[in-house]
This record gives structure tokens, C-alpha cells and sequence, in this order.
């Protein structure tokens, strides 16, 4: 377990040394005058070990073997001059005693000295990491709290030593606290992302990794957490993501501004079928003899016009909507018939002449309407443009066939121009275009959004032959 910073490898001043030292040799001559001057018949040469201890607290390897080597010579002389070389009794054994508690004492308090240098250097290592490191006991208490700790939290080590880390934290973590509790034991590790408050109240995204500590009996004796501060990270990923929330945004404003006639005339349609059912309602009920079946008639013709132009409006206002989006799962062949309602009129304009051909039995696909119908719709009208102006026949076909296992394959070819072979490799990029007042991010949303459904959206092309744009579908129930 590592120990509190104050307690690591403390560097001793000077004086706070001498003053060890000096006491350390003062009861060393005393223990030498009590054991050569007095008649106890105790192991007082044992006491030695005291000096060894107490010269220990400066730390200096030097001083302990000194010490040491000093307590051992004096009891040789004073056992000699007490007893002379060829006595054996008591007293010898009493002085092997002490000599074997003088040697160990000092092989142990040297083995601790190397100990706390290692965990001195490690904290050492600690302070200067760039991330906030603490370690806490079983119990949560914090017993550690590096520099950058100090800095980024606000509570220096004093402070932060002794409390609940948790607590001072206030800690938030990403699923229950049991649960990464109980994965820190079982695994000995655990990675996340939390949330931890600063003594100034500023919430700080962390990247945290623990580490559970064990001593030689494998006892759980601590945990090490390291933290990264990516709090300003989460704020350069939230904005891009508004960004791109906001670019996809204009990108559907954009191509609902080249929409405007196209819904126009969609909407026109059922509006105009009801009024035109309505005026028949109202003859065949202002007839002499009215006929309420033909009014009935009539009317429900209305009503169903009236509910598909609201559907249209529906279609528009999800269209333009920022909101989240929720997937289902779609029938392939009304994807497709939707989509081409929304371009019809302006195919029509432009003398396009339109197949589409949907292989039977295709499964559904998994994903948003609206936003597949965005991709569909922009790979039309980016084919109607691309066949503008050519003198013979404009053609455009839609196939939807069924791909490699399972999936659904839906090919837009032209017989337009083709497309240059240096721009294939950069067609898909964002602000790359080849249009004069194009914005560069039609294709580039419409891969991401087909990669987003867990497909892909790729281009053959040869120039003077056309182009085919092929979006490859999951089935439903493949992607999340």
C-alpha cells in the first residue's frame, strides 16, 4: 500500500540528521558504560538496537551500518573486558543475543530504508505525471494525492488525505457504483468515464483507470485511480457533433430549397382532388334528386385526399427536423416509391426519363425514412443535373436487387457523362464539388448517413458511359 506523501521518503533537514546522530551516539556510550561499569546480568547490550533505530530516521544507509557495526564492537569489548576470551556461560550467550538482535535490527531497518527509496521514487514519478493520481484504502479513504491532484481538484494533499474520495469528489459514475465495484474486484481493474467536482464546483469529464493493490498475501490493501482530465475534449467532440447536427441541417434546407416546386406540386395534387371531389359532392347533392351515394362516394374521396396531403406536410416538417431520429424497419419498394415521388416533378422538367425496378420478395431494411429518403433523393437529382444539357435521351434507372448475404443493394445509374477518374478517390470528401455553387457535402452526408445504417455508398463510373451510385442496406434488425 502506498503511504500518505508526507510519510514517503521525507527528506530530513540537516539539522533534524545531527541531532539523531548525536542522540543516537550519546546512548550508545551510555548502554557501553551501563553494561562495562555495572553488574546486571541482563542482555543489556541489547538496547543497542535503539541507537540502530533511531539513527535510521535520517535516512543515510551510512548511519545505520555506523551505528550498527558500533553497537556490536562495544559489546565484543565490554563482553571481553568483563569476562575475558575463554569464558563460556550465561553471559555468552546473552551477548550472541544481542549481537544477532543488533545485525537483524539493522538488515531490516536497511531492507526498509530501500523499501520507502522505491516508494519515495514513485511518488516522485506520481507528482510529476501529468494526470491526477490518488490512492485510496478499501474503505475509500484517500491516502495518496499526487500534485497534479492538488492542482486540478483544489484541495491540496493535507487537505484530500484522510477523506472519503467519493465523498469530496462527489463523484458520478457512468452505470451503478456496485457494478464497477464488483467488476474492480473480479477483473483487479477497472476503465470508464466519470464525472468529479473541484473544491471551486466545476464539473470535470475524466477518463479513469483503477488499479486494485494486494499485499504478499494477496489482500486487497488499496486502489490506484488515475484520471485524465478530457473535460475540454468532451466540449471539441460535442461541438463538432453540433456542427455536423448543424451542416446536415443546412444540407436539408438546401435541398428542400431545390425541392420547393416538386413539394408545391405535391401538396397541389390532393388539394386539388378535394376540392374537385367536393364540388361533385355538392352537385350530386344539390340535385332535384340527390344521390348520396355518389355524395358518399365524394366525400371519401375527399377525406382521403385531405389525410395524404397532411402526410406530405408530415413528411416535410420530419424532413427539416433537427430532433432524433427513430429507426424502424422499412419496406424497400415504399422507400423507393416515396423518394421518387418527391422528385418526379422536377425529373419531369428536365425530360428525364425514368426506371425503376424492384426485385420481388426483398426484405426490410433498418433505418430512418427520412434520412434514407434524403440519400435516394440527393442521388437523383445529382444524376438529373449531371445528364443536363446532353442532346440525346436523358435515362435514369433505379434497381433495387438482393445482395450478398441478405442485404439490400439499390443502384441510381445515368447515362450521363461520367464522372473524371481523378475526382473518384475525393468525390465523397466534405466541400469537395464539382458544381459551381455547390456546397461539397451532399455525397459526404450521404455516405455517413448510409454508413450510419450500417451500409455503404460507393460509385462505378466511366467517363462517357454514366455513372451508378450503389447504396448497400443491413436488414432490419442487423444494425442497432
Amino acid at each position: 500500500m502506498f503511504l500518505t506523501s508526507p510519510a514517503i521518503a521525507v527528506a530530513l533537514g540537516k539539522p533534524h540528521r545531527t541531532a539523531f546522530r548525536v542522540a543516537a551516539a550519546l546512548l550508545t556510550l551510555g548502554i557501553f558504560l551501563i553494561d562495562v561499569l555495572t553488574t546486571l546480568e541482563g542482555a543489556v547490550a541489547v538496547l543497542y538496537v535503539v541507537s540502530v533505530l533511531l539513527v535510521a530516521r535520517t535516512g543515510r544507509r551510512g548511519d545505520i551500518v555506523t551505528a550498527a557495526l558500533a553497537g556490536i564492537v562495544l559489546t565484543v569489548l565490554a563482553y571481553v573486558d568483563s569476562h575475558g576470551l575463554n569464558h563460556v556461560g550465561a553471559q555468552t550467550f546473552r551477548a550472541v543475543v544481542s549481537l544477532a538482535a543488533i545485525g537483524i535490527t539493522a538488515i531490516l531497518a536497511l531492507q526498509h530504508q530501500n523499501a520507502m527509496q522505491r516508494l519515495g521514487a514513485q511518488a516522485r514519478l506520481l507528482d510529476l505525471s501529468h494526470d491526477m493520481i490518488f490512492v485510496r484504502d478499501r474503505f475509500g479513504v484517500i491516502t495518496f494525492w499526487n500534485r497534479t491532484a492538488e492542482q486540478v481538484y483544489g484541495w491540496s494533499s493535507e487537505q484530500a488525505v484522510g477523506c472519503v474520495a467519493d465523498t469530496l469528489l462527489s463523484t458520478r459514475y457512468p452505470q451503478a457504483r456496485e457494478t464497477v465495484e464488483s467488476t474492480l474486484l473480479s477483473l483487479g481493474s477497472w476503465e470508464g468515464t466519470l464525472e468529479q467536482r473541484t473544491r471551486e464546483g466545476e464539473w470535470r469529464v475524466l477518463d479513469s483507470r483503477w488499479v486494485v493493490q494486494r499485499d504478499g498475501r494477496g489482500r486487497i490493501t488499496g486502489v490506484l485511480e488515475t484520471h485524465t482530465d478530457v473535460t475540454e475534449r468532451r466540449r471539441a467532440q460535442d461541438a463538432v457533433l453540433r456542427a455536423q447536427s448543424e451542416l446536415a441541417h443546412a444540407m436539408r434546407v438546401a435541398t428542400l430549397g431545390e425541392l420547393t416546386a416538386t413539394l408545391a406540386h405535391e401538396v397541389n395534387q390532393p388539394l386539388m382532388a378535394v376540392v374537385t371531389n367536393g364540388e361533385a359532392g355538392l352537385r350530386w347533392l344539390h340535385r332535384e334528386q340527390p344521390d348520396l351515394q355518389e355524395v358518399d362516394a365524394a366525400i371519401t374521396r375527399s377525406v382521403a385526399e385531405a389525410r395524404r396531403a397532411s402526410e406530405i406536410v408530415k413528411r416535410v416538417r420530419a424532413f427539416l427536423a433537427k430532433s432524433s431520429t427513430v429507426r424502424e424497419a422499412l419496406a424497400v419498394p415504399a422507400l423507393i416509391h416515396e423518394s421518387v415521388r418527391l422528385v418526379q416533378h422536377d425529373l419531369n422538367r428536365d425530360a428525364v426519363q425514368l426506371r425503376v425496378e424492384v426485385g420481388s420478395g426483398l426484405p426490410s431494411v433498418h433505418g430512418d425514412a427520412i434520412q434514407l429518403q434524403q440519400v435516394l433523393v440527393n442521388l437523383m437529382i445529382n444524376a438529373s443535373q449531371a445528364m443536363a444539357g446532353q442532346p440525346h435521351a436523358r435515362e435514369l434507372h433505379v434497381d433495387a436487387q438482393r445482395g450478398e448475404q441478405g442485404a439490400v443493394v439499390i443502384s441510381i445509374r445515368d447515362n450521363g457523362p461520367g464522372i473524371d477518374a481523378a475526382h473518384l478517390d475525393t468525390l465523397f470528401k466534405p466541400f469537395f464539388t464539382t458544381k459551381p455553387h455547390g456546397m461539397g457535402m451532399g455525397l459526404a452526408i450521404c455516405r455517413s448517413t448510409a454508413e450510419a445504417h450500417g451500409g455503404q455508398l460507393s460509385v462505378h463510373s466511366t467517363p462517357g458511359q454514366g455513372a451508378t451510385f450503389q447504396l448497400v442496406l443491413g436488414l432490419a434488425g442487423d444494425v442497432a
